[in-house]
């Protein structure tokens, strides 16, 4: 036990051991600053670091908890057994569950010190509101959303073009399969467009790396050959194709969000980030757009599936010159270049203290705060994500394939006025957020919208009435909206405390969300729609109208999920200035009031068996302070 401070050798020498081992885990920058520096230097394999963080207040670093309570642990238990003759001392071990308690206490306080370093963190004063960021974010989400949503508004032709052998139900299902298969790359995008734009590059360059990464495979899948010509290698190189652009789309939009806000000033955030969205949003037009010209200047529906779907993909063609000009006139994020100048100081700071570069998805995971705002952030998403994706995409699939109440021009064109509509709804609500104290109170207003807008735009749809069709949309929408309008802001202000995880933070939460709930919806509410058809009796009777709305009530059940995790469970600097920290701060300490008055009473409890009370005298202690037993009456 040298590595862990000199201790003084007597009869008692296990208990001095268990005491000094008890304030060595009670006091951590003791721990950190002497201990644990002997430690390394004898065993650096028993026990691991965190990594310096140059955002932070400090310059220090602690050891790995459980590495050191595990050898400390195992170190006691040796001396305890041999003694000072030698001799085997039985019976004595430290306790497991007390390792735990103190883990589970120091992360506790390692928590609360990185919640009140994120609370007085510095504000971004380097945002100037810089027109040609604003535009290359802008233009990118346009190119990058026009192919990723071009596939979904084409899955019924791209389903019967590389399923041939199955039914209609399962090619819907397995090209709604594909569609999830992007999904699933997003988060491993977030995480190496996260270190291109936080640690290596920046948020330009990574920017301009996802846009070059979509185009080839939206050229490719243009050419592509159908099953008829190479067989099941068909599906196999679609799947490759859309893994490849959901891989460019994990960067893309968290670095327009990042380089725009970043630019910013504190007034604007909201109102830029929604033209962020509202871009990204744009895509979706577009791709609405060129799809239903393409199938209205088909001469047949015979000649859309067999090759008028790929016009949309190889339109990327004439976008991508026109988009590459835009986007190198922008301007690197001054906040993340002042940051890089203390790279060279970071790197000399790392190398004196031993410490090892980790790449940024790593420092972020090792943060219990981090995590928690990750989480959090994931879960507030999850409404957004689920909605965005079957209001415009699922549901033009939903009225003309499989409710067939109109046809499948007429259902692209009230997607294309919806989301037209929509653009409208989300810069006014992004502008209306920067005018909230704090921007989640808009949010919150939303969600609750959402849990009742989307069983009802379900329920409009059995009106047979095409304004009625239109209408549902309209007013999902609007409600949406007021989520996605001030949210581009909220996500970069979780993260902007340290400019070297931004990037990062923005793109997991993100894309995770996209992947659990976004590309799981439109596949979930296919099924659910065949599983509500099994349920129903007579599915075309008014009577069995719940039915009908059980896609919505699943998204009502996400939202939820994201109304208690942006209540209690994510942190925002706003928290401050509208004086919520300080109601959770009150409310804590009133929790550990009562915690400390039960834990008096319990034992109270335990050390005479009742509970004293000053107006009874049932059950008490004698005057002779012996405790008195009951006896039951003899009747």
């Amino acid at each position: 036990m040298e590595m862990f401070g000199s201790k003084k050798q007597n009869e008692n020498g296990v208990n001095e051991e268990k005491g000094t081992t008890q304030n060595t885990l009670g006091n951590v920058d003791a721990s950190a600053s002497t201990g644990t520096e002997n430690f390394l230097s004898t065993n650096n394999a028993e026990c691991q670091q965190y990594s310096y963080s140059a955002s932070s207040p400090k310059n220090e670093y602690i050891a790995d908890i459980d590495a050191a309570l595990q050898y400390k642990s195992s170190s006691i238990e040796m001396q305890e057994m041999r003694g000072e003759n030698g001799a085997i001392i039985s019976d004595v071990s430290v306790s497991s569950s007390t390792a735990s308690n103190s883990t589970l206490s120091l992360n506790s306080k390692l928590m609360r010190q990185e919640e009140e370093t994120f609370y007085s963190a510095e504000d971004n004063i380097h945002g100037d509101d810089n027109i040609w960021g604003l535009l290359g974010g802008v233009a990118g989400n346009i190119y990058e959303w026009y192919d990723f949503a071009v596939f979904g508004l084409l899955s019924s032709e791209i389903g019967a073009n590389f399923f041939p052998t199955s039914s209609k139900e399962l090619q819907l299902i397995n090209s709604f399969g594909v569609f999830l298969a992007a999904f699933i790359m997003r988060p491993i995008g977030a995480v190496i467009f996260g270190e291109i734009g936080d640690r290596l590059c920046g948020r330009k360059h990574a920017l301009v790396a996802s846009i070059i990464l979509i185009t080839v495979p939206s050229l490719f899948m243009g050419i592509l050959p159908n099953y008829e010509q190479i067989g099941n290698t068909a599906p196999i190189l679609l799947v490759i194709c859309r893994m490849i652009q959901g891989l460019s789309v994990g960067g893309q939009l968290a670095g327009s969000y990042v380089l725009s806000i970043e630019q910013s000033t504190n007034w604007n955030r909201g109102l830029r980030g929604s033209i962020c969205d509202a871009s990204s949003v744009g895509g979706f037009v577009l791709a609405s757009f060129v799809t239903t010209c393409t199938r209205n200047y088909m001469p047949n529906q015979y000649a859309m599936e067999e090759w008028g779907w790929r016009v949309p993909f190889l339109l990327t063609l004439l976008f991508s010159p026109i988009l590459y000009m835009i986007v190198s006139r922008s301007e690197e994020s001054k906040l993340w270049s002042e940051r890089n100048e203390q790279k060279e100081t970071e790197k000399v700071i790392r190398e004196v203290q031993h410490v090892q570069d980790t790449p940024a998805f790593l420092d972020l995971l090792k943060s219990p705060f981090r995590r928690r705002q990750l989480m959090g952030q994931v879960g507030t998403m999850g409404v957004k994500a689920s909605s965005f994706y079957v209001l415009f995409v699922w549901t033009p699939v939903y009225l003309s394939e499989l409710r067939g109440v109109v046809d499948v021009q007429t259902a692209d064109l009230f997607n294309l006025t919806t989301v037209t509509c929509y653009i409208f709804f989300l810069v006014m609500s992004g502008k209306i957020s920067d005018s909230f104290p704090h921007r989640q109170d808009l949010m919150k207003f939303g969600i609750v919208g959402v849990i009742f807008a989307a069983p009802i735009m379900f329920a409009l749809f059995e009106s047979e009435s095409q304004t009625g069709y239109l209408i549902a949309q309209l007013q999902y929408a609007l409600c949406l909206s007021f989520i996605q309008g001030g949210i581009a802001a909220w996500e970069v202000e979780l993260w902007m405390a340290d400019p070297t995880l931004s990037f990062t933070g923005v793109a997991m939460g993100h894309n995770l969300a996209s992947c659990f709930f976004g590309g799981t919806t439109p596949l979930f509410c296919t099924m659910l729609f065949y599983y509500s058809i099994n349920m129903s009796e007579d599915y075309y009777s008014s009577r069995d109208l719940y039915f009908r709305m059980i896609p919505g009530l699943y998204i009502s059940l996400i939202g939820c999920i994201s109304l208690f995790c942006i209540t209690f469970v994510i942190r925002h600097p706003h928290d401050v200035r509208t004086g919520e920290k300080q109601m959770r701060l009150a409310r804590q300490q009133e929790k550990r009031r009562r915690k400390k008055k039960m834990k008096r009473v319990l034992k109270e409890i335990g050390n005479s068996g009742f509970v004293s009370s000053p107006t009874s005298t049932f059950g008490m202690e004698s005057a002779r302070g012996e405790a008195k037993s009951y006896t039951p009456p003899i009747i």
